[in-house]
């Protein structure tokens, strides 16, 4: 759209004030659209099979047009009524907080890995441009593909290799300009990598001053990081641990692997990329505190890293289910974790008729009963709200299918 607004005169003879000619003027409102691209890598894709329908995947958050971005995949699709199993699901989320719609075309593509050509799986620039780009209405709106690809066939396609699926995301978001400003560059300012210095220093063992003893292996650290992160873990290990003969403080009650994953949290803020942390956790009560990410919240909670909890947290959040949610909840109950400790409760009441069938709710019958007095004590605070519950509620996140953007 063109808005022009002209101001025009001239010299007039006779009486009357002297007109003077002025330059006309414009003004011209233009659009345009700001690309950019992010690579979804998911190594061990077999291992994501069977979280369950309407569970996901998320990527990294990635910085487009001035706005955050997330990529979620469903390995066993995003509603039960759409592929039952058959098909997975991709879709791209706002991620940023908005006060105003945004305006995006996306585009979603499986990456073939043998390097002859690519998947064009599903994109919005398929529609021609003058139906115009899809609305982000909020922040938290998803667009995207339920039946993104048959999931048979992806499993015997070049898209798969070593077990690795690459998803490649390009979104352009359309930005109104104005031509009586002047256009300023944007700036892309990367995200912060000194958890990767740090973690460099960590690898090395340059400057340590304390040498952790663990199952036989040793482990290099430095105090000032130690007590910077986590106060419990240098008065508890540095200050009070038994040593051996070569002066390396002895952890007894932590398996090696746990350990590194804690350094690399305390150096990183992140945590350690390994395949057990994403695998599906037994929902069987006696097993479920030998898993990794069992361990490691165990040992999170343990020396009060309450983020690293909380991740360890999420990560459980994702695998409830009818079968799982009680040993999850006795999970959460044994290492104080507060927040995935309420998750099961709610999730409890909401589907108590099935739970209360479950082996686990038996056995939370037989040995919990405290726990189970939770429960019922949640479902009597809970009731009412549910009652008064509206059938249709407005939520927050929207999605369309492939054939209605």
């Amino acid at each position: 759209m063109v808005i022009i607004n002209r101001q025009t005169g001239g010299r007039v003879r006779g009486r009357g004030p002297r007109r003077i000619v002025r330059p006309s003027s414009s003004s011209e409102p233009a659009t345009e659209t700001v690309f950019g691209t992010h690579t979804f890598e998911i190594k061990g894709y077999s291992l994501t099979k069977g979280m369950g329908v309407g569970k996901y995947i998320e990527s990294k958050k990635f910085s487009i047009g001035g706005y955050e971005w997330v990529i979620y995949f469903y390995p066993d699709g995003k509603y039960t009524k759409d592929n039952n199993y058959s098909y997975v699901s991709a879709f791209v989320r706002l991620f940023s907080r908005v006060a105003t719609r945004v305006s995006a075309f996306y585009e979603l593509n499986l990456l073939d890995q043998r390097g002859k050509r690519k998947r064009h799986a599903g994109s919005h620039f398929d529609h021609s441009l003058e139906k115009g780009p899809i609305i982000f209405r909020i922040g938290g709106c998803m667009w995207g593909y339920n039946q993104f690809y048959n999931r048979k066939d992806l499993e015997n396609s070049a898209f798969l290799k070593d077990d690795t699926l690459k998803i490649k995301c390009t979104i352009g978001v359309v930005v109104t300009l104005s031509s009586d400003s002047p256009k300023l560059k944007t700036i892309e300012v990367p995200e912060s990598n000194i958890g990767a210095h740090f973690g460099v220093l960590l690898d090395s063992g340059a400057f340590s001053d304390v040498t952790f003893s663990v199952g036989g292996e040793k482990f290099h650290a430095h105090k000032l990081f130690l007590a910077a992160r986590s106060k419990l873990f240098l008065t508890q290990l540095v200050n009070g641990g038994e040593k051996d003969e070569d002066g390396g403080i002895v952890v007894n009650d932590i398996e090696p692997k746990v350990f590194k994953a804690l350094l690399h949290f305390i150096y990183r803020d992140s945590l350690m990329q390994d395949t057990e942390l994403y695998m599906s956790r037994s929902s069987l009560f006696s097993s479920l505190s030998e898993t990794f990410p069992a361990k490691l919240l165990a040992a999170a909670a343990k020396f009060d890293l309450s983020r690293l909890k909380l991740m360890c947290e999420s990560i459980f959040c994702k695998d409830i289910s009818i079968d799982s949610v009680v040993s999850i909840l006795l999970l959460a109950d044994r290492n104080h974790a507060t927040e995935l400790k309420l998750t099961c409760l709610k999730f409890t009441v909401q589907h108590l008729k099935a739970v209360m069938q479950s082996e686990g709710y038996k056995y939370l019958n037989q040995n919990h009963p405290l726990l189970q007095a939770e429960v019922l004590e949640t479902l009597v605070e809970f009731q009412e709200p549910f009652m008064e519950k509206p059938k249709h509620e407005i939520v927050n996140i929207e999605s369309s299918e492939d054939d209605d953007p």
